[in-house]
């Protein structure tokens, strides 16, 4: 009898455990990083990931938001476009939209990259989702053709679909080594900080007013 008073109680405290974290998730503004590894974080500690230091640094300025990581490393364009419905959950009010360097590392033709990031919009503009397009921005080693068509892209997709745009998610970072890991093409900590100093005033100018800030 004790055994089973026991198991009632714990299975109890699971319940509500469980209610209260499913309290707190559903506070805030929820925002989704839909990326790759740049987004993800690759070889950074817990806590250094782009999507945790901007959150990190909305609060600070008063924000009440929740940004989730739905990063992942070495994802293309048709990766992200793939797994869309089940990394940005219902709930979801902005997505950072980052998606392109490894369709350009592969030399995946723009064409793709593009209609694949066009159908991405389109979907998340359906569910009534804001979106913030990131651009990347092609190696001059590919050739001045693949990289105007490449770079290209972003702009044209915001123009498209009135999007506010940030050029290139690298800036300040790229070709600067005291801000990149040994691998010269992902960010290290001040790297993701420098990130995040570029991308959040923008961030900013779409959250709604109840979030808070001043």
């Amino acid at each position: 009898m004790a055994f089973k008073q026991l198991a009632a109680a714990f299975a109890g405290m699971l319940v509500l455990a469980a209610g209260t974290v499913g309290s707190a998730f559903a506070q805030g503004y929820q925002i989704v990083g839909l990326g790759d590894s740049l987004m993800a974080g690759y070889r950074l500690a817990p806590g250094e990931s782009f999507p945790e230091r901007l959150e990190a640094a909305l609060k600070a300025a008063g924000h009440d938001v929740v940004i989730a990581n739905a990063g992942v490393s070495g994802d293309t364009s048709t990766g992200g476009l793939a797994r869309l419905d089940w990394s940005v959950p219902d709930g979801t009010k902005l997505v950072l939209l980052e998606l392109g360097a490894n369709d350009m590392l592969r030399g995946i033709s723009p064409e793709i990259t593009e209609k694949n990031l066009d159908e991405t919009i389109t979907r998340l503009k359906a569910r009534g989702i804001a979106v913030l397009l990131i651009g990347m921005k092609a190696a001059p080693n590919l050739g001045p053709d693949y990289e105007a068509a490449f770079n290209g892209i972003y702009e044209r997709l915001a123009q498209k679909h009135g999007l506010p745009f940030y050029p290139f998610f690298l800036d300040g970072v790229a070709a600067t080594p005291a801000l990149q890991l040994d691998d010269g093409m992902h960010p290290n900590a001040q790297g993701i900080d420098r990130m995040v100093q570029g991308v959040l005033p923008v961030v900013e100018k779409l959250l709604p007013a109840t979030t808070g800030g001043g």
